[in-house]
């Protein structure tokens, strides 16, 4: 894996980098990169191997759309969601490039005519899932072909340490053998330091340039509560965030069901999403709540991924996520037009025991139980810090930060108690055991339990076996969690996630660190009116409603998603700049020659009326 650094301009000929620059404006409407999005191209752009982690929001898409019109010959997409597929293949089509799909959710005759049409060289991006693209007639009548680009989106399903691992996906290291000449480019949003080595070996041979972008959403208020009645929080929290779009999810179908009932009785737009419903259902709940305002999805987590819709306000997770690579992933679907958002998270003892049972009973390999282990604890940890939660998210995918001063430990900073002496006495047991045992074996010693692993090792006759007996295991697993969300521990998943002591912990264990937890406390309505964006002006926000509506019209007489035809953010910029010609409209960020060609007219009589 190769250190990220940009790409010399020397790499691309003056006339790809014409290209390029001419593609950026001419058909996505842009004078120029989103932060991260110049490197990655560019990498791609010079044939070199490339793997881009970017956080939801950041442009993903473009990193290999743009590389494609620049190239030239067909790109292949890879993409592991037929809805995804559609409303990437429709977004392009829109902006007046050729693309195809084909997959299960089409007819054979419908498939057959796309084919043509890719043969025929009349296409330039086609979207494929990874088990229609690896079947050996597809890969022979591809290598027929001028391929000039092989891209996979959701980039983490190849890996078994990924947090949506798919068993389809572990084929697609074939693809440098197959097209050995073509460029390959993955992207994802969520993936951290062990997942994107596992990419690069399985996609890359362990050959490959790796971007990082930033993980953070400064937009976003990050806060966890304690959950003590679901319904009536979820009701509450939407009711104060009236007109407001939001995400609400739940953690089975049942769950769901009730939730968007219990919000449509109180009188909100709620929309049900779950994967027991039919096809139909599903699609037009989405397209809703895609082209409406102030709908309230509730969903579990089958709803989200390549949602493009950026004023989504507000994600609220009523159940605990299985993973903070989940939580990064779904958390980022709020506030995408960057402007104020908030992620809310209730949290209780209950949810965990749940994700621990999934775990238990999936039927999977013990490797991958550990890893899903690991994952939860770090959740579990992040849940109960007592410092900054942006700085202990971040801290998970390696990148430092200070506190926020944007999540709820900032804003009011809980009341800690020094447990400075209980976390001496934990470290003590780790290191007294050789550093090879997970928190359940050290919590087991602490509070003296006799158990046949115990015994066996000969840790009932530790000085401290039992000097934690005060306190039941629970909380001594608890205070573990916190000693890895700091820093102090480092949990290795190599080893079934024994414990080792890091140069924090060894501080705290010399007593020159002091170490503090959560306090007990009442719990309390937190701040309902956190401040969030300007609002528009009033004559402003009239008009960017009778912009949706318009939008709104077209996207169904051409039967594609509402932010097909333009984005939030472009009708907003419409709004506040207020062009009146077809040059002024064309300086709009996203208002590209083919949807000005389509829609200019349609949109400047609204603007000028």
């Amino acid at each position: 894996m190769n250190e990220t650094r940009p790409i010399a301009r020397s790499l691309l000929a003056p006339e790809t980098e014409d290209r390029m620059r001419a593609a950026l404006q001419e058909v996505f409407g842009f004078d120029r990169f989103r932060p991260g999005q110049q490197e990655v191209v560019e990498s791609v752009l010079a044939g070199i191997p490339t793997l881009a982690i970017m956080p939801t929001g950041a442009g993903k898409s473009l990193c290999y759309q743009l590389p494609a019109l620049t190239l030239g010959g067909l790109t292949v997409v890879v993409s592991p969601l037929i809805a995804l597929m559609d409303d990437q293949v429709a977004a392009l089509k829109m902006a007046g490039v050729p693309a195809e799909a084909i997959h299960s959710g089409r007819s054979r005759e419908d498939n057959v005519a796309a084919w043509r049409r890719v043969a025929a060289g009349e296409t330039r991006l086609l979207y494929l899932a990874p088990e229609r693209l690896l079947t050996d007639r597809m890969l022979a009548a591809l290598e027929r072909l001028p391929l000039g680009l092989v891209a996979i989106d959701e980039a983490h399903c190849i890996s078994q340490w990924g947090h949506s691992f798919r068993s389809e996906y572990l084929g697609l290291g074939r693809l440098r053998e197959v097209f050995p000449r073509v460029p390959l480019v993955a992207l994802t949003a969520t993936a951290d330091e062990g997942t994107r080595a596992d990419i690069v070996e399985r996609l890359f041979g362990g050959q490959a340039r790796v971007f990082v972008s930033g993980f953070d959403r400064p937009n976003i208020f990050i806060a966890v509560e304690e959950k003590r009645s679901p319904a009536e929080d979820i009701e509450r929290f939407v009711k104060a965030r009236p007109g407001r779009s939001g995400i609400v999810y739940r953690i089975s179908r049942k769950k769901v069901d009730e939730t968007a009932e219990r919000l449509v009785h109180a009188g909100i737009r709620a929309l049900p999403y779950h994967a027991g419903m039919t096809p139909e259902a599903r699609a037009a709940n989405q397209e809703a709540f895609l082209a409406e305002d102030g709908i309230v999805m509730v969903a579990t987590v089958a709803f989200g991924m390549g949602i493009d819709k950026s004023d989504v306000r507000y994600v609220l997770h009523a159940d605990a996520p299985g993973s903070l690579e989940s939580y990064y992933q779904e958390i980022g679907r709020a506030g995408r037009d960057g402007q104020p958002a908030e992620a809310l998270l209730l949290y209780s003892a209950a949810d965990i025991a749940t994700r621990r049972r999934f775990i238990d009973e999936e039927s999977s390999e013990p490797e991958r139980k550990r890893v899903e282990a690991r994952r939860l604890e770090a959740m579990v940890g992040f849940c109960e810090a007592v410092t900054c939660r942006r700085a202990v998210l971040l801290g998970y995918f390696g990148e430092r930060a200070r506190a926020c001063g944007a999540c709820d430990v900032c804003r009011d900073p809980p009341r800690v108690i020094d447990a400075s002496a209980q976390a001496r006495l934990a470290l003590r047991v780790v290191r007294a055991t050789g550093e090879r045992y997970g928190a359940a074996h050290v919590a087991a010693i602490l509070t003296g339990q006799h158990g046949e692993q115990v015994t066996a090792r000969g840790h009932d006759r530790l000085a401290d076996f039992g000097a934690g007996a005060d306190r039941p295991a629970s909380e001594w697993r608890a205070i573990l969690r916190q000693l890895v969300a700091i820093g102090g521990l480092n949990a290795d998943a190599q080893r079934y996630g024994a414990l080792q002591l890091t140069e924090t912990g060894l501080a705290i264990l010399a007593g020159t660190r002091a170490f503090t937890l959560r306090a007990p406390k009442p719990r309390r309505e937190r701040a309902a009116a956190r401040e969030m964006a300007a609002e528009l002006a009033p004559a402003e926000a009239d008009l960017l409603s009778r912009l949706k509506a318009l939008r709104r019209k077209i996207a169904a007489e051409r039967n594609v998603p509402a932010y097909v035809v333009f984005a939030d953010r472009t009708l907003e910029e419409m709004a506040v700049e207020h062009p009146r010609s077809r040059r002024e409209l064309s300086g709009i960020k996203g208002v590209g020659a083919a949807k000005l060609a389509a829609f200019g007219d349609a949109f400047l009589s609204v603007l000028k009326g």
